[in-house]
């Protein structure tokens, strides 16, 4: 069975949250194939959108890892169905917000219950899938510190070889890189030209999906989506995660 470089588990968006926004990336992260951009889009959103078109359209719930020696891609299938078989389907309301320097779709304010149960099922992804998790080097400690960070946030790092996980955690859905702040604002534009008829559609949370980088450098894509009601749909990247138990 091939094992990814790395894995991690996110909340791929469903419905037209996800059609919009990863034509707006210009991949799909659940075939790994390019996508034409939406009608208007401005040329520069593919330099915009360069970074988080790496990741494909998710919300990092377990960030990227290395499986550790002794873990197998069969664990994290196991874990990931473990925690989606103690969840159920709820839905946030979104807004594009800017968050460190770069744009996103954050829940909005007024949506606390949405806030919390999107937090409790990060919480519960980090703690799930953390024994599977290798150790953070040198090297991946040295770039994550590379930005300011609180001294909470380095005592994550630290602990879960993350900065942003629990009490440092913000909800969000990746739709540029850094940008200036005209860039920003341009890009603010050009993702309200296509999302604002969305708002007021809740975003829907049917489940968790697990997402894998082949090789190191490469795109990430989608191996495995996680119904809260059970079961499972295989993307294309299901290959790394073979041989473990069907449902």
């Amino acid at each position: 069975m091939p094992s990814a470089h790395r894995y991690a588990l996110y909340l791929a968006p469903a419905g037209p949250w996800r059609e919009l926004g990863s034509r707006w990336l210009g991949r799909c992260a659940d075939t790994g194939q390019a996508l034409p951009p939406l009608p208007g889009q401005p040329e520069a959103a593919r330099d915009w959108t360069e970074a988080p078109r790496h990741y494909g359209l998710h919300a990092t719930l377990k960030p990227p890892f290395r499986l550790r020696p002794g873990a197998a891609p069969q664990d994290v299938d196991a874990a990931a169905r473990r925690l989606a078989a103690g969840e159920s389907a709820f839905a946030i309301q979104l807004e594009c917000e800017p968050l460190r320097g770069f744009l996103a779709w954050r829940i909005a304010a007024a949506d606390t219950d949405g806030q919390a149960r999107i937090n409790a099922l990060a919480a519960a992804a980090v703690r799930g899938l953390d024994d599977l998790r290798a150790p953070a080097t040198a090297a991946e400690l040295a770039r994550r510190q590379a930005h300011a960070l609180s001294p909470e946030q380095q005592a994550m790092l630290a602990r879960w070889g993350y900065p942003y996980v629990f009490d440092t955690f913000t909800f969000h859905i990746t739709l540029t890189g850094k940008l200036d702040g005209a860039a920003l604002e341009q890009a603010r534009a050009g993702i309200a030209a296509f999302a604002d008829p969305l708002r007021g559609q809740p975003l829907a949370v049917p489940g968790v999906s697990v997402y894998v980088q082949p090789q190191a450098g490469a795109d990430f894509i989608v191996a495995r989506h996680y119904p809260f009601d059970g079961g499972h749909i295989d993307a294309a990247g299901a290959a790394y995660l073979q041989g473990s138990a069907t449902a």
